[in-house]
């Protein structure tokens, strides 16, 4: 019989992909990613018995990856200022794909990048994760038409900077 711990080892073993790339969204680099995501898994197993079964543990982890970036965050404009790559050095292109997709990709991010954090968020939760305005608005502690007007000017602005609908790929964009 495996019991509730291991169950929730597991569950944050399944749930780290994602988990990972809300850091990266956070830090904007891999490094600090794998840090951030490792002391959200750490954080979460500490804090296991606080973890309301029949809620949602991604929203609860990736709560706790926000507070714990949002708290290095607060200690480095203390100590030295901020630490981020730019996001070139970040090496994110995905050699599998065509030289199209990985330009547009990489055009794309750093657009995203671009953004203020809390757009950026929004623009994470809701189209790379698929939460609801709802659930985004429940994991953020904002009301949901807040979610819904960060959403909008992250959308206008990407429209903007990349002179077309950013959240349609070039390659599959019918010709009009």
């Amino acid at each position: 019989m495996i019991d509730r711990s291991q169950e929730f080892r597991e569950a944050i073993k399944d749930l780290f992909p994602r988990l990972w790339r809300y850091c990266f969204v956070l830090a904007g680099d891999r490094s600090a990613a794998d840090d951030l995501a490792q002391a959200a898994c750490l954080r979460a197993l500490e804090y296991e018995h606080q973890f309301q079964i029949g809620t949602r543990l991604d929203r609860w982890i990736f709560r706790i990856a926000q507070t714990i970036w949002l708290n290095q965050l607060r200690a480095a404009k203390i100590r030295q200022g901020s630490g981020t790559l730019p996001l070139e050095e970040a090496a994110l292109a995905d050699t599998s794909a065509g030289s199209e997709t990985i330009l547009y990709l990489s055009q794309v991010l750093s657009a995203v990048m671009e953004l203020p954090e809390a757009q950026r968020n929004v623009i994470f939760l809701v189209c790379v994760e698929g939460y609801s305005y709802k659930d985004a608005a429940g994991h953020l502690g904002v009301p949901a038409g807040t979610v819904m007007s960060r959403l909008a000017s992250a959308r206008a602005k990407l429209t903007s900077a990349l002179g077309r609908n950013p959240m349609r790929h070039p390659e599959t964009d019918e010709a009009k």
